[in-house]
């Protein structure tokens, strides 16, 4: 009798069902669900990139006159409000002309990279640089300042859409979502830029311009996640 004992106790231990390692329990359906989510947030900073080109006949004078230049194009974002750490050189060159109406002279070129932290102000920035002398001006690039707070909501989008999909199948199937059993962060897209009619995006200024129009328009940020529910009664 014992060994009969022994052998059906071992039986019984074989038969018993194995943990799912993906933490589903007996008698519960894995439901796994994609969900996207997406948030929109206004930029509050631009950058623009400023510069001054110099052509003369010797390295000296297109040095001269392009270090003069780029000071009273400083000196006028500095008398607009924007502080010294907003100003970042990018770009310093200074060699012969090899081709042109300028051929055999010289041409010094400065460019710095300008962060303005109102949006409001990017066009008297760009007109303010360009009376001042500065005749290469590109932008402005909008940006968040904090675009980890919409991506988050983005975030928190993206797993209530799981959830409710979830809930669908679950209703469908006449069941009940009981377990969250894994939640996977998706990969993010970059933010969207939506600019309102007459953005002023990627555009050169001349210096004779008035202040341009810039238009902050919103940034979209789209997540994925993927999420795992256990289904039951």
């Amino acid at each position: 009798m014992k060994r009969i004992g022994l052998v059906l106790a071992l039986f019984a231990a074989g038969c018993a069902q194995e943990p799912d390692p993906r933490g589903v329990k007996a008698k519960e359906v894995l439901l796994q669900v994609a969900a996207t989510g997406r948030a929109e947030a206004r930029p509050d900073e631009a950058r623009i990139m400023v510069g001054v080109s110099t052509n003369a006949p010797t390295s000296a004078a297109a040095s001269t006159g392009n270090n003069a230049a780029m000071t009273r194009v400083t000196a006028a974002l500095a008398a607009l409000g924007v502080p010294a750490d907003d100003i970042q050189s990018r770009n310093v060159t200074l060699g012969r002309v090899e081709y042109g109406p300028g051929r055999g002279g010289f041409r010094a070129e400065n460019m710095v990279e300008v962060r303005i932290r109102d949006v409001s102000k990017a066009g008297a920035a760009i007109a303010a640089a360009t009376e001042a002398g500065g005749n290469v001006v590109s932008g402005p690039d909008l940006r968040s300042s904090d675009p980890e707070r919409a991506r988050n909501i983005a975030c928190a989008a993206a797993y209530k859409a799981a959830r409710a999909r979830a809930e669908a199948y679950a209703e469908a199937a006449d069941l009940k979502v009981k377990r969250v059993l894994a939640i996977r962060d998706g990969s993010g897209q970059p933010p969207m830029p939506y600019y309102g009619r007459g953005a002023a995006n990627g555009m050169t200024v001349q210096a004779t311009a008035p202040a341009p129009p810039v238009h902050a328009g919103s940034d979209a940020y789209e997540v994925q996640v993927h999420a795992d529910f256990a289904l039951g009664r």
